[in-house]
């Protein structure tokens, strides 16, 4: 098809003599005028690729691998309102208990099958079993039922809008619709197929793990009429493919991107900026919306840290600025934080702040000795294929606990073995963890709804498994209100008891930075990383 197109674009003056003989210039059989056209996005997505269940794990490289292949019933706009997406439209019974929910026209599986109402009822199941916005949902439903091919309901056991919010919700996990017979996989075990309804699709036999991925334009897919708005609205493909390839190494994805062997990187080092900022022919993103929080979270259910005063000895030995300085670096891109639902976001409070930015290491010394702590392992993960992901600062938080007096053994490993070896819950000794570093989207860390580091609902919680009811009873309060003083309110007890209890630990917040070359337009400022709406100029 190259070839081809080199040939024609080669003999300009052929093609002018024989239309000055009025002959026709023929396009070679098999050759359409689109194949001519087509364009290839090449991408360095923010971490390897090498898992396919956008639903069973809240790393947001799978959550962006969703939103190419599937789709959500609705979205959220750019103006934080919710909008249908799948839906044609949804309607609310008199007393707010029964949602009515009606699909609309031209929604196809990528094997050419209609998308079903049975199909959107599996999917929101397997869904709330397993995301935490989800489960309180599935607390409150009373039914389930499809009332035709496109059209279902749910009720509940009270007046809620929570149904709207959760399966609109960004990030970590989207309620992604698929075939019924996929979604009826058990949430304990992993899809295998990647079948979706949604604006590509993905090739299967392109798929390289922890390399490489292919997205092929859905040609079936038909958007919404209205404009790409957020993550809603029409989710119109400009390109024929988009192709991830997965750089560890990140002078070499700088060096292919000012070379253009790549279009776009979803996240560039801080440190490197400098050599793409004098680059006229780059263009430098940031987006607030990709960026997130620095967090860490420690193992609850196992020694040293099912001790709370152990708990709290770590929080005063850890401060924000030296682990922001590692990481970031460049200080346009990062801010100290201590409010757990973000810095600048409507929920933000000053609860217990102080205790999160700043080291207190004689408190933490003091704190360890009345503690059950007697010299255990404390086992760090440390992604070093992933810096943002804690690669980069988790040695400043081993010597951070070092010197107050604890034991600590810094272990190396990929960002894919740490996904894994987080789910395990068995001791250090055999295999398991102490502490592990990630980050919380904006999107995912919000509302006590959203962030999904805040739920203490034990074995069901984010990996660590804390357990405590207080804030549970606090986040089903949140969860159920429609007021949003009463929420606010709600948010800062719920902040005060996270911090008291150390639930999890944030370690500043940041804005995350992308380059692109100038033929690519388009880039949408969500909260995902998306590639409708995204068009490769001469490309």
């Amino acid at each position: 098809m190259k070839g081809a197109a080199k040939q024609l674009s080669a003999r300009p003056s052929l093609g002018l003599k024989a239309l000055a003989r009025g002959l026709l210039v023929v396009i070679p059989l098999g050759l359409s005028t689109s194949a001519l056209a087509a364009t290839t996005l090449t991408v360095v997505p923010q971490s390897p690729l090498r898992s396919l269940d956008p639903v069973i794990t809240t790393a947001h490289i799978i959550r962006n691998y969703g939103y190419m292949v599937y789709d959500t019933l609705l979205s959220y706009d750019s103006k934080g309102k919710i909008q249908p997406q799948m839906l044609e439209k949804w309607e609310v019974s008199d007393d707010g208990k029964t949602y009515t929910f009606v699909l609309r026209d031209g929604l196809k599986w990528h094997d050419g099958t209609p998308v079903t109402s049975a199909d959107c009822l599996a999917s929101i199941t397997r869904w709330a079993s397993l995301d935490k916005a989800g489960q309180v949902m599935a607390s409150l439903t009373t039914s389930m039922e499809a009332v035709d091919d496109k059209t279902f309901k749910m009720s509940f056991s009270m007046p809620t809008d929570l149904v709207l919010r959760g399966l609109a919700k960004k990030s970590t996990s989207p309620a992604f619709m698929m075939p019924e017979r996929v979604a009826k996989t058990p949430g304990s075990k992993a899809i295998t197929e990647s079948i979706g309804s949604g604006p590509f699709k993905f090739v299967r036999d392109k798929y390289v793990p922890g390399v490489s991925a292919e997205f092929a334009k859905n040609e079936d897919y038909v958007p919404r009429k209205e404009p790409a708005d957020g993550l809603a609205g029409g989710h119109v493909v400009k390109v024929d493919k988009v192709v991830w390839r997965s750089m560890p190494d990140s002078f070499t994805a700088i060096n292919a991107l000012k070379n253009g062997e790549v279009d776009y990187i979803e996240r560039v080092d801080y440190d490197l900026l400098p050599l793409l900022e004098k680059d006229k022919n780059i263009n430098v993103i940031p987006n607030e919306l990709q960026g997130g929080q620095a967090l860490m979270r420690m193992n609850h259910i196992q020694p040293p840290f099912n001790d709370k005063l152990t708990r709290q000895a770590a929080l005063a030995a850890i401060g924000q600025a030296q682990i922001m300085k590692v990481d970031i670096g460049d200080k346009r891109y990062y801010r100290l934080c201590g409010a757990i639902f973000g810095c600048g976001e409507p929920l933000e409070s000053s609860e217990g702040v102080d205790a999160v930015i700043n080291a207190d290491p004689e408190k933490a010394k003091q704190l360890l000795k009345e503690s059950s702590y007697k010299g255990e392992k404390v086992v760090i993960m440390q992604p070093t294929d992933y810096p943002t992901g804690g690669g980069s600062y988790t040695p400043v938080i081993a010597q951070q606990l070092r010197d107050v007096g604890f034991n600590v053994e810094l272990q190396a490993m990929d960002w894919q073995s740490e996904l894994v070896r987080r789910t395990s819950r068995k001791p250090v000794e055999d295999g398991g963890w102490s502490i592990l570093t990630t980050n919380a989207g904006m999107a995912d860390l919000t509302t006590p709804l959203a962030h999904f580091a805040v739920a203490t609902n034990g074995d069901k919680a984010w990996f660590g498994w804390p357990s405590n009811k207080e804030i549970e009873d606090l986040r089903y309060k949140f969860t159920t209100s429609g007021d949003f003083t009463e929420q606010k309110a709600l948010a800062a007890q719920i902040q005060k008891l996270e911090i008291e209890n150390v639930i999890f630990v944030p370690l500043g917040q940041w804005t995350n930075v992308g380059a692109a070359g100038n033929s690519v337009k388009g880039i949408l400022k969500t909260p995902a990383a998306v590639y409708w709406n995204i068009e490769k100029v001469g490309g």
